[in-house]
C-alpha cells in the first residue's frame, strides 16, 4: 500500500491531498486572499508560508509525515520536458528558481516536496508540468521562422483522462489514437499517439474559452495592438482574461449564460454555441493529421459539465470518432495516479537536467 502526499499550488490557492493508493485520505482547497500574499514581493518569497500549510493541513486531517511513501507535486514551468513522472534533483529545483520558463507559484510545489521528502528518507517527483513537449517537428513549425509552435496546455489532465479511457476499455494508452479536448478557463486541445502528446492546438492559437480569446485574425489583431498603447504585459493580461465568453457576454460563468440563454437571450446562445463551434473545428485539425484514424474523442474539463456544450460538440465530430466525456480537472487525483504508477514499477521515472540558456 501507498501512501501518497500531494502538493498542487496556484496563484491563489494550494491544493493538498493524502491518496492511500487510489482513494484519497482527504482533499483540501486553501485560498489565500490578496492580502494574505501581499507580505511576499515574488513567488518563491512563500515557500515557508506554503511548506507549513502543507505540513499543518496533513496534520489536521489525521495523516503523520512517517506514514508517507511518497511526495508528487505539479511540475512547474520548467523547459519543455518529456511526459510522464520526473524525480525531483537539485537541476530541477535550481531551474525553478533561477530559470523558469515564467513566474508562476506552481514553481514552489517541487522544492515544497522535496523538502519533506528528504526529511523523511522519500522520493519525490513532478507528473506532466505543463510544459510537456511531445510535438513532432513538422508540428512546430509557423508562418514565420523567427517563432515556432509550443506545446502549452493541460497534460496533466488530458494523459490522466486518455490512460483513463484506456483502462476503462481494458487496453494500453500506447495502443491508441485520442483526441482530447481540456475545456477550462482555457482551452486546449490534444492528439495522443502511441503513447505521446504528438500535436497540441494552445489556448493562445486555438477556440476562445470562458476567459481567453484563443486564435485571432492576425492582421486585426496587430492593428489594435498598434494603435492601444499598451504594454505587451496589459495586452496579454487583456487576452488571457477579458476575451472569450468575458469579452462578449461579461461572465466565465458557463451556468450564467446557460440561464441567460433560457431566459432567451439570442447573443448568450449564438457566442455559446460559437465557442462549441470553434472547439469542434480544432478537433477536426488535428483528425487530419493520422488521416482520421481516431480512436475515440475525449472532452474533459470544467466546461465538461456542461451538456449543452459536450452535446454540440459531439454532434459536429462524432462522424470522426466516438466521443466520451470526462467532466472536471481531476489535478489530485492525476498526480496521484502517475505517480502510483512509478511506484508499481509501470513507468520509469525520468531525470531532469537544468537549462541555464533558455
Amino acid at each position: 500500500m501507498e501512501r501518497i502526499l500531494v502538493i498542487n499550488p496556484g496563484s491563489t490557492s494550494t491544493k493538498i491531498a493524502v491518496y492511500e493508493d487510489e482513494t484519497p485520505l482527504f482533499v483540501k482547497t486553501i485560498n489565500h486572499s490578496k492580502e494574505e500574499l501581499a507580505p511576499f514581493k515574488e513567488p518563491f518569497d512563500q515557500y515557508e508560508y506554503r511548506r507549513d500549510l502543507v505540513l499543518r493541513t496533513m496534520e489536521e486531517n489525521g495523516v503523520t509525515r512517517d506514514t508517507l511513501t511518497a511526495v508528487v507535486s505539479r511540475g512547474g514551468l520548467l523547459p519543455p520536458v518529456r511526459s510522464g513522472a520526473y524525480e525531483i534533483n537539485d537541476d530541477m529545483i535550481w531551474q525553478l528558481h533561477y530559470r523558469p520558463e515564467n513566474e508562476h507559484a506552481s514553481n514552489l510545489g517541487a522544492p515544497i516536496a522535496k523538502s519533506i521528502a528528504d526529511e523523511l528518507g522519500l522520493k519525490s517527483y513532478v507528473y506532466d508540468p505543463v510544459t510537456v513537449d511531445e510535438m513532432t517537428p513538422i508540428a512546430k513549425v509557423a508562418g514565420l521562422p523567427e517563432m515556432r509552435r509550443k506545446s502549452l496546455g493541460h497534460p496533466l489532465n488530458m494523459r490522466a483522462i486518455a490512460h483513463k479511457y484506456a483502462k476503462d476499455n481494458h487496453t494500453e494508452y500506447e495502443k491508441l489514437t485520442l483526441i482530447v479536448a481540456h475545456l477550462g478557463g482555457g482551452i486546449t486541445i490534444s492528439l495522443h499517439q502511441n503513447g505521446r502528446m504528438i500535436d497540441l492546438i494552445s489556448d493562445e492559437e486555438g477556440p476562445f474559452s470562458p476567459e481567453r480569446t484563443g486564435g485571432l485574425p492576425t492582421f486585426q489583431t496587430l492593428k489594435l495592438a498598434a494603435e492601444s498603447g499598451k504594454s505587451f504585459k496589459e495586452l496579454y493580461n487583456y487576452v488571457k482574461k477579458q476575451g472569450g465568453l468575458m469579452g462578449h457576454l461579461g461572465t466565465n460563468d458557463g451556468r450564467e449564460v446557460e440561464r441567460r440563454i433560457a431566459e432567451g437571450d439570442e447573443h448568450a446562445a449564438l457566442v455559446y454555441e460559437a465557442m462549441a463551434h470553434n472547439i469542434s473545428k480544432h478537433i477536426g485539425a488535428l483528425a487530419t493529421v493520422v488521416h482520421g484514424e481516431v480512436d475515440a474523442i475525449l472532452v474533459t474539463g470544467g466546461v465538461a459539465h456542461s451538456k449543452m456544450i459536450t452535446d454540440w460538440i459531439t454532434q459536429r465530430v462524432s462522424f470522426i470518432a466516438p466521443v466520451h466525456v470526462y467532466a472536471g480537472e481531476n489535478e489530485m487525483e492525476s498526480l496521484a495516479t502517475g505517480v502510483l504508477r512509478v511506484l508499481r514499477g509501470q513507468e520509469q521515472a525520468r531525470t531532469f537536467t537544468k537549462v541555464e540558456d533558455l
